[in-house]
């Protein structure tokens, strides 16, 4: 008897270790989560990176931006709720999402026709596909006919998805295939000078903001209005690329941290 008593105060004392571990372990992926979202908060602000002064100026790509695609050149409004960014880093300019890249929203094929489905080969994505990531997976396809016929794009590779409905309100994704989409999804096909990664960090730092624009009741959304309307600040292309490749080499320590727990 006192030999199961002794086993069964060693149990209990490992399994209050045990639960002391977990604990632990929840505080440090909460920790390392917010740590996450202050990397991507520094440096769409244009803080995490020095600016550097050889590189062309963000205004320079933008009005090239402008000259290859006129239909870029509709701005927000100044009185923009989300327009209030005071100090600019150097090189950078304040623009919309829509002076960027091309946004379209998707739509879905009648089910009734099934000629629209049956055999398809063309991807078409749902934001339950959407993983905040690259999206590898997408199940559902329709028919050539049904994207000659409805209302729906052919998004190419590396187009940055983002949703606009429901729960999933500002989950995001990158292509690797190309896709269509239905009616919740929102894709940007970036314009020359615009790296597509930056965009996809840009989008995963503002997706609280995002979602709070939301509007409507079981069903709430953002509408595609909103998103080419909402204010960015833009850093110079070379810029772009070092701060995703910073993030990448930030986010990659922190995720070595979380699969070590």
């Amino acid at each position: 008897m006192k030999e199961q008593s002794r086993i069964l105060t060693k149990i209990d004392s490992l399994a209050a270790y045990i639960d002391k571990i977990e604990h632990e372990k929840g505080e440090l992926a909460s920790a390392i989560k917010l740590t996450k979202q202050k990397i991507l908060s520094l440096a769409i602000q244009g803080k995490l990176l020095p600016q550097d002064p050889n590189d062309e100026p963000a205004f320079v790509l933008l009005e090239r931006i402008k000259a290859e695609h006129p239909e870029s050149n509709k701005k927000a409004s100044k009185t923009s709720d989300n327009s209030h960014y005071e100090n600019l880093p150097q090189g950078w300019i304040e623009c919309t999402l829509g002076n960027i890249g091309s946004w379209s929203s998707g739509a879905t094929p009648s089910r009734s026709n099934k000629m629209y489905y049956t055999n398809g080969t063309v991807n078409w994505l749902k934001t339950g596909d959407l993983n905040d990531s690259y999206v590898d997976c997408i199940s559902e396809k329709i028919t050539d006919l049904a994207l000659k016929e409805c209302s729906v794009r052919l998004n190419p590779k590396d187009s940055v998805l983002i949703a606009m409905y429901g729960s999933t309100i500002g989950k995001i994704g990158i292509l690797t295939t190309p896709s269509t989409t239905n009616q919740a999804c929102c894709a940007c096909i970036t314009y020359s000078g615009i790296y597509n990664k930056f965009l996809f960090y840009l989008l995963m730092s503002q997706k609280e903001i995002l979602q709070m624009k939301a509007e409507g009741g079981a069903q709430p959304n953002i509408s595609k209005e909103k998103i080419v309307n909402f204010s960015i600040l833009l850093p110079p292309t070379q810029e772009q690329v070092r701060i995703v490749q910073a993030i990448d080499t930030l986010f990659i320590i922190l995720d070595g941290i979380v699969e070590d727990l």
